[in-house]
């Protein structure tokens, strides 16, 4: 079981936040190219924000039921990009873009609703790199809500990335909840390391990838015991 928690920062608008993200030693950090979102930024700033990254941390473009060449377009602008899809888009729809993709997966945040399949969603979407896992509220995104990590499928054949409400506090009980869940596990988090809509903190992205990492360790000197749990 891979132990080490790959981290994405989403939402960034400012260099100062991209630096500090690459800094704190996170992989990936995203741009939402959805409109609506207070986070929007255009594909002209992304592209600019992204050339500060150093090598291997990817840039992730963030749609939403966007139009095929308006996709297209945006990742030419940006090497070694990966999408992200957060919208009602099909799985040929993703395919059709011919880039490697994470799929945003909705999880209800009512218990008494799990009509949702995540095992099908994700043999469905297998094409996808992830399965991201987002709060299933009105609009698109999670917006900033966690759901019941404990109700997911004990065991998904699927790459998962765990999002929606995460923060520094919360998110070593998320990550030793769902990882024996899945084949790897990486964390995405926004509103959890902000200030303000769209203004992270260094402080906070900071606090965030420490306990990440402690909650590697944690998971590391009894990963049998989370397991255990998982399936329980």
């Amino acid at each position: 079981m891979n132990i080490r928690t790959r981290i994405k920062i989403c939402g960034l608008t400012r260099e100062e936040d991209v630096d500090a993200a690459a800094a704190a030693g996170a992989d990936a950090v995203g741009f939402v190219m959805y409109g609506p979102s207070p986070r929007h930024v255009t594909v002209e700033r992304a592209s600019r924000l992204a050339s500060r990254l150093p090598p291997f941390v990817t840039p992730v473009l963030l749609f939403v039921n966007a139009e095929l060449a308006d996709i297209q377009a945006a990742c030419e602008k940006i090497p070694n990009v990966l999408v992200q899809f957060h919208g009602d888009e099909t799985p040929e729809q993703c395919i059709r873009a011919a880039r490697p993709f994470l799929r945003a997966a909705r999880i209800p945040l009512d218990e008494a609703d799990q009509g949702f399949n995540l095992v099908k969603y994700a043999e469905d979407f297998k094409a996808a790199q992830a399965i991201l896992l987002d709060a299933h509220v009105q609009g698109y995104g999670g917006g900033g809500k966690t759901f019941n990590w404990s109700l997911l499928p004990p065991n998904v054949s699927a790459h998962l990335v765990l999002s929606g409400g995460l923060t520094p506090a919360n998110v070593g009980d998320g990550i030793l909840q769902v990882r024996p869940r899945c084949k790897t596990l990486a964390v995405d988090v926004s509103s959890g390391v902000e200030i303000s809509k769209g203004i992270k903190s260094a402080d906070k992205i900071n606090q965030f990838v420490a306990a990440v990492r402690a909650a590697d360790e944690q998971f590391a000197k009894n990963p049998d015991h989370y397991v255990r749990l998982s399936t329980t």
